[in-house]
């Protein structure tokens, strides 16, 4: 184990190294173990986990949902609780503290309020603790209990946010055996702490939808993780693919850029350009898409958790996974159709 001053070194002149490489990894295993080695780095900065003690109050007025930042985890974790706070707390406020982009996805769910919070995903540790201390001193509405869904937020339930007996921390990392979906622990983690369960949704504004059907919608974004890529023509293939049997084919360009390049490099490859719209919105806008589309493809990403919510039939293609346990954590709550891409 490295000296507390080194690890505080890596963590502060280079941050993204420090969470990709070292935290993701330890986080991405599911191991106990490795969640210990996790804590221990992170007390480097003086952080110590605390016994979970929180027990629901009588009177609850507000419950404050915190995000866990990345958006295929919100959609697939985050949205359950905020169904079951719905469902549990029916008088009571359900406020979603949460990025810009993140509110984006629940932003037309009329029972639910918003508090914006920019996690600072790419500043040195200190300063993501201080966003924490911050945040606690916004979630101060009397009667009011948190729901931490293991959010980078509060760094994975080190720092509480709230008095203890408020504060309800779901350690997604050491819940369950290692076949156990996220989906089926959160479900349980739910009826065990709050009596009650949640279903995954997503509330974006609508986006007009204009296409031919069937319509397929497709993202071939992989959020700068080359790993999660098939390389070749795998894309192009694909899509010509999809043109056979859709269409319509509805193609996410993400944030613009070398991923929008590609994408557009991969349309033009496939020799169905003319039968292809692209979205170059909103993450929430292209949910709006998925949602009213008759097929979704994609490489593991949020993508996948918006057409599982949605219930529109899927693929997702799972390239470097990390290992089986992670494929197994992430894999979407519903089941993709028997559709192979190498035999097509």
């Amino acid at each position: 184990m490295p000296r507390a001053d080194e690890v505080q070194a890596l963590g502060e002149e280079c941050p993204g190294e420090f969470f990709r490489v070292v935290i993701e990894s330890l986080a991405d295993s599911f191991d106990p173990a490795q969640s210990a080695a996790y804590d221990s780095l992170m007390g480097a900065w003086g952080l110590r986990r605390k016994v979970a003690t929180a027990v629901v109050p009588a009177r609850v007025e507000t419950v404050y949902v915190l995000s866990r930042v990345t958006l295929g985890a919100d959609i697939k974790i985050t949205s359950m609780m905020l169904d079951a706070a719905k469902r549990r707390f029916p008088e009571a406020r359900v406020v979603f503290v949460a990025g810009k982009k993140s509110i984006e996805l629940f932003e037309a769910d009329p029972q639910l309020e918003f508090l914006e919070a920019a996690y600072p995903r790419s500043g040195p540790v200190s300063s993501r603790i201080a966003f924490a201390h911050a945040l606690r001193e916004r979630l101060t509405a009397p009667n009011s209990i948190v729901i931490d869904p293991d959010s980078r937020m509060t760094q994975l339930g080190l720092i509480l946010v709230s008095d203890p007996d408020r504060h309800f921390h779901f350690s997604s990392r050491t819940e369950g055996t290692p076949s156990d979906n996220l989906s089926t622990l959160t479900a349980h983690w739910l009826e065990r702490v709050f009596g009650v369960t949640g279903r995954a949704y997503v509330a974006p504004r609508a986006i007009p939808l204009y296409c031919e059907r069937p319509c397929a919608a497709i993202s071939l974004g992989v959020g700068d993780n080359e790993s999660k890529r098939v390389p070749g023509d795998f894309e192009a293939r694909l899509i010509r693919l999809l043109g056979e049997r859709y269409r319509t084919i509805y193609v996410d360009r993400g944030a613009g850029g070398e991923e929008a390049r590609r994408v557009t490099e991969a349309v033009e490859a496939s020799g169905i350009a003319h039968r292809v719209r692209y979205w170059e919105g909103s993450f929430a806008g292209f949910v709006s898409i998925v949602s009213q589309s008759d097929f979704y493809v994609g490489y593991d990403s949020a993508g996948q958790h918006a057409a599982a919510a949605v219930g529109v039939p899927f693929v997702s293609v799972f390239a470097g996974s990390p290992s089986k346990v992670f494929r197994a954590r992430w894999t979407p709550a519903q089941p993709p159709l028997p559709f192979d891409l190498q035999q097509e």
